[in-house]
């Protein structure tokens, strides 16, 4: 009988590449891309420093497929072959320590907030009202649906080209693919809508057209909501059909997680009907695993869970237990870029990310239990503390523990309209004075 796994056992994939341990540095969006999207020397610093830290596999944050469209300003966005010589610097600097890299690829459809376009794109006109930081989108045409597929093989292909030694579509959490899945975003009456099969042929047919981009020995991997936790949404039964169909599909990784931004589960945080019957899940470090159980059985792939992991032995106990293949993290690092390589080595047992968690959990604009609009900008900003630590991380820093609620979120809005502002700056001048061809 196989030993039971540690958190530094290799581990093989279908096609053939090996994790070197068991501990996934999980994607977190960056916001470090110059006005041209591209990356830059800060990504290359923050990943060298998260590519020492000890993680068998790094996923960078929320990379675009179209300019036109961003999930945050600052995003960095594949193409074409432009940045090709900057994408190459950042997968050298990411793999330095002969780890992995995956580079997550994505569209935002609807969660484009206004700061970086006031008409964004999804399965249907469903808007996302959350404070009015979002346009109503446009329902896209049969020929864009194929157009956008053809993208996200595209940026695979230089991903791979790069250096980046696979890739990850980014099916959860709300954006384009997730909106295809869920019935209370894609209200579409053709192929693209209707059924499970329909809803699931956006996400099908762009891991199909990856999988030929980059090849059979190449990782590609999903990440997939376990549920949206919203009432009329995507289901865990709907998840663990979708999982199974994505085996069949070819994929070498599934990654769970859960939520959108209407119901943030991903943050710990959760509301509605399918989230108040998982009360055992609530009291458990790890958000996801009861439902990783379901979608274990249904699809016989790698398994990764990300969403709250904190301490070693809750690490080894889903590792042994058989409940999953590998262990997610991601705001930890945002402190602790090393954190990985000591848990590794058994030298800590908790994250120091969880005393943070504790302490912001106190609220930064009232208690907790407040109204629903100071959840929100407690919600709001806890993200752009972490955000904050990313940016000093980047630069060579050390991280800003004592920095406070109310001025890391002011910081942050501060940054993103500079950053939206020399970004719109730059392609006003480039539609004013167009490259001679």
């Amino acid at each position: 009988m196989a030993a039971s796994p540690d958190l530094g056992t290799p581990l093989r994939l279908s096609c053939g590449v090996t994790l070197p341990n068991r501990i996934l540095k999980s994607a977190m969006t960056e916001g470090l891309a110059d006005a041209a999207d591209r990356p830059t020397e800060s990504h290359n610093t923050l990943y060298r420093r998260w590519s020492q830290g000890g993680a068998g596999t790094l996923l960078t944050g929320n990379v675009m497929v179209d300019h036109r469209y961003l999930e945050r300003p600052g995003n960095v966005v594949v193409d074409g072959d432009g940045a090709l010589a900057e994408l190459t610097a950042w997968a050298a600097a990411g793999t330095s320590a002969k780890n992995q890299l995956w580079m997550q690829i994505s569209h935002p459809g609807r969660q484009c907030s206004r700061i970086t376009t006031n008409q964004p794109v999804a399965p249907s006109a469903v808007q996302l009202r959350l404070g009015g930081f979002f346009g109503k989108p446009r329902a896209l045409t049969g020929d864009e649906i194929v157009e956008i597929i053809g993208r996200y093989a595209r940026a695979a292909g230089v991903a791979k080209r790069a250096g980046f030694t696979g890739v990850q579509v980014h099916g959860a959490h709300g954006y384009l693919c997730n909106q295809f899945l869920s019935a209370i975003t894609n209200l579409r009456t053709d192929e693209w809508g209707g059924s499970l099969e329909n809803r699931a042929r956006f996400l099908r047919e762009a891991v199909r057209a990856v999988r030929r981009a980059v090849g059979l020995d190449f990782p590609v991997a999903v990440k997939l909501n376990s549920s949206d936790f919203q009432k009329g949404a995507f289901t865990l039964e709907d998840s663990c059909r979708v999982a199974a169909w994505l085996v069949e599909d070819g994929i070498d990784l599934l990654e769970i997680s859960g939520g959108t931004y209407e119901n943030a589960r991903l943050l710990g945080a959760g509301r509605g009907e399918e989230a108040e019957k998982a009360e055992s899940t609530k009291k458990r470090e790890a958000y996801f695993l009861e439902y990783a159980a379901s979608i274990r059985s249904a699809a016989r792939v790698p398994l990764a869970v990300t969403g709250g992991f904190r301490t070693r032995s809750a690490m080894l106990a889903a590792l042994c237990g058989g409940e999953v293949d590998v262990i997610g993290i991601a705001r930890p690092l945002c402190t602790e870029p090393d954190i990985a390589a000591r848990l590794i080595a058994g030298s800590v047992e908790t994250a120091r990310a969880d005393e943070t968690r504790a302490w912001l959990g106190r609220g930064f604009f009232g208690p907790a239990s407040a109204s629903s609009t100071l959840r929100g900008l407690n919600a709001q900003a806890q993200t752009a503390w972490f955000y904050k630590q990313i940016i000093h991380l980047a630069g060579g820093s050390a991280p800003e523990l004592e920095l406070t609620g109310r001025s890391a979120l002011a910081q942050h809005f501060r940054r993103e309209y500079a950053v939206a502002r020399a970004r719109k700056t730059r392609h006003a001048l480039l539609s004013a004075h167009p490259s001679p061809t």
